[in-house]
């Protein structure tokens, strides 16, 4: 009888283990929105600024002296500002050609050091301040402005003549 008994107490049926009943998910929805949510289609007030009693961020401490009143004479150019056309006088320039086209009159100069330059009406020439006034198909014209020696400004005018071939 023992023998049953040991027989029928190891057929214990064993029960699937007991698992905690699920918690239902609570899904939380505000009541009242945090912000009313404004149309584009409303229009808004808006702020008005006074800068006029605010100081310039971008306005430079300090101001540049305003130059006086620009004078005839030619302009000082310093020597580390000029063209390299502009270290000779114009009576030492030999002329090599002219082109003459339909909008405007270009001419190759030759400086005394032999480099050569296209110059056009209007471009500065020479040591002494001059321009270019008129480029015609056998000659150019400088204009330069000075001051005689009672300071009167004088203009002279410099007459360049194309090279004859040889």
């Amino acid at each position: 009888m023992l023998a049953i008994m040991v027989y029928a107490g190891c057929k214990k049926k064993e029960e699937p283990p007991v698992q905690p009943a699920a918690k239902p998910i609570s899904v939380v929805k505000p009541a009242v929105p945090v912000q009313k949510q404004q149309s584009s289609a409303q229009t808004t007030t808006a702020q008005t600024f006074d800068f006029k009693s605010k100081k310039d961020p971008f306005k430079p401490f300090i101001m540049p002296a305003e130059p006086s009143a620009p004078k005839a004479a030619a302009v000082k150019i310093r020597p580390a500002d000029q063209l390299p056309i502009q270290s000779y006088e114009v009576g030492k320039f030999t002329v090599s050609g002219i082109i003459t086209g339909l909008r405007e009159n270009k001419a190759l100069l030759v400086d005394p050091a032999g480099k050569g330059y296209v110059v056009k009406q209007g471009m500065l020439i020479g040591n002494g301040g001059g321009h270019i006034s008129k480029i015609s198909p056998s000659s150019i014209e400088v204009l330069e402005q000075f001051r005689d020696d009672r300071g009167h400004v004088r203009k002279r005018k410099i007459v360049l003549q194309l090279a004859k071939k040889k």
